[in-house]
């Protein structure tokens, strides 16, 4: 977050758990009137904001849509599958303090 402010960014957004995101001042986006494209009719709990710049967000309304290549999994699975299985195994791990 401190590059992203020193970079000039005014505010994170992210899919996350509140209850983890929270605990670093993010908010639900929507509370600040900020909608998730990809779910319109909901207040989409799971995606936050965070403003860097205090005053950033006053008078912001608006959507945010994933950029396309965020799907390319559900595009084209066959060449996705392809391109995973060229990476080692992996073991799904839960570890303590990690939320359920």
């Amino acid at each position: 977050m401190r590059i992203a402010a020193e970079m000039g960014a005014g505010c994170l957004l992210i899919c996350g758990n509140i209850a983890f995101y929270g605990k670093s001042g993010f908010v639900v986006a929507s509370t600040r009137g900020i909608r998730y494209a990809d779910d319109p009719e909901s207040d989409a709990p799971y995606f936050l904001c965070k403003e860097l710049q205090e005053g950033f967000l006053d008078g912001i309304t608006g959507s945010y849509r994933d950029p396309e290549p965020y799907f390319v999994a559900m595009r084209n699975p066959e060449a996705f599958e392809k391109y995973d299985a060229e990476f080692p195994p992996k073991k799904k791990l839960v570890l303590p303090g990690q939320l359920g």
